[in-house]
């Protein structure tokens, strides 16, 4: 008897304590492999049309936004960008595309130029560094930074540029100078306020605490219509978890990168981060990620990253067990033809959910299931000899043996 979709078999002890009330919102996410994820000192820049088929990926995964590049760095980025914002437009993507810009007009003029010669909206993603440890190197003070923001923003006002005001460093900042600085943006007519853990410093409390303050300046300039967006890096490696308590306590938009790429320990990483929403029911019931494999492949082959072995889902040992008590079990499961069961008696995600399947391999800690399982799908017949012989090379060898060796044993005539 088929158990697919049956919550009965698993006591979720997440949802006991603490079920937090998002309101019936779903979550946003801002794809930032090709801008902030390219300031990784290690990974390699994709060409123009490797960065077109990142964006196909990101497509496909319905992600809502997606930075493009910053104009401001010269005119191979402006040729970039009008590249990737051209093709969002002739693919009628449901994109919005955000450009990052100091606030200078120097930084934020080829974004306005762009926009209007490809015809379609791009959000400014003007920032400026707010943490008195920024403001000590800089020799700036507050008063410095309204004044350079107002001329931004003000430009930004005239030409209808949409505005996507962006504080660096700010859990790290003085909430007088948050209030300071997000009020007179809000004021100007942003429309987005991007909280940013820069160096990696928050933690899931801290992060929750500032989403918070940042609804609360809202709300006192009377714009409790503005978005707000979380941007997290994995200095401490909470980049995830800190993304998910900036939504829970308020936040619409999540940044991350492919693979987590970019400067320092990373991003938050998109791939982990987009299976954790839809774990938790953050993203809307018919968000497909069945594509998620394909785009960590793009951004792993065309930025030159490796994938770990054991990293979350994607990696190549994720959904793989040689183990004999591990595997008999969704041996079990995927004989009686029940995909529900074989994808969680011994898996906290469901590798279908993602494109995925398991997978069983043999090896010294396989039993004699494993090997079976194995010649049976792999269209070899199931003998004892054969058994036996593939199953004392695994007990023989130190590690999971490949499939070519398997092959190899599974064809040899016996004496």
């Amino acid at each position: 008897m088929s158990t697919n979709g049956s919550s009965s078999l698993i006591f979720d002890w997440n949802t006991q304590e603490h079920t937090p009330d998002v309101g019936g919102r779903f979550a946003q996410v801002d794809d930032e492999t090709l801008r902030d994820g390219l300031q990784s000192p290690s990974v390699r820049h994709p060409d123009e049309e490797q960065m077109v088929e990142i964006l196909h990926r990101v497509a496909a995964l319905g992600m809502e936004s997606m930075n493009i590049g910053l104009p401001g760095a010269g005119p191979h980025v402006v040729k970039t960008a009008k590249r990737l914002a051209q093709e969002i437009k002739n693919s009628g993507y449901d994109i919005l595309p955000n450009c990052a810009a100091r606030t200078l007009k120097q930084d934020i003029e080829p974004i306005r130029q762009i926009s209007e010669e490809v015809g379609i909206p791009i959000e400014v993603a003007m920032f400026i560094g707010s943490s008195p440890i920024r403001l000590e190197v800089e020799g700036w003070d507050v008063d410095h930074l309204l004044k350079t923001s107002e001329k931004a923003l003000a430009y930004c006002v005239e030409h209808d540029l949409p505005i996507m005001f962006v504080t660096e460093d700010t859990t790290r900042s003085h909430p007088d100078t948050v209030r300071r600085i997000y009020g007179q943006a809000l004021d100007m007519g942003a429309g987005r306020l991007v909280v940013c853990d820069t160096c990696g410093h928050a933690t899931p409390e801290g992060t929750r605490a500032l989403i918070k303050f940042v609804r609360e300046v809202a709300k006192e300039h009377g714009r409790e219509d503005v978005q707000i967006d979380w941007h997290g890096h994995q200095d401490r490696g909470l980049g995830v978890i800190n993304s998910i308590a900036a939504f829970e306590a308020g936040a619409d938009r999540l940044h991350a990168a492919g693979l987590g790429v970019g400067e320092r320990a990373g991003n938050t990483p998109m791939d982990q981060l987009l299976v954790n929403l839809k774990l938790l029911g953050y993203l809307a019931p018919d968000r497909d990620l069945t594509g998620l494999m394909k785009y960590v492949e793009a951004v792993s082959q065309y930025l030159d990253v490796h994938i770990p072995f054991n990293y979350p889902v994607v990696g190549n040992d994720a959904f793989e067990t040689g183990t004999g008590v591990h595997a008999a079990a969704v041996i079990k499961a995927l004989k009686r033809g029940d995909n529900y069961l074989a994808n969680r008696v011994y898996s906290g995600v469901p590798a279908d959910q993602f494109g995925l399947e398991q997978k069983i391999s043999v090896g010294p800690m396989s039993g004699k299931s494993n090997v079976v399982w194995w010649l049976e799908h792999h269209g070899f017949e199931v003998t004892e000899d054969r058994v036996d012989r593939l199953f004392n090379a695994a007990k023989d060898s130190n590690r999971v043996l490949p499939d070519e060796t398997l092959r190899e044993l599974a064809e040899q005539v016996p004496a």
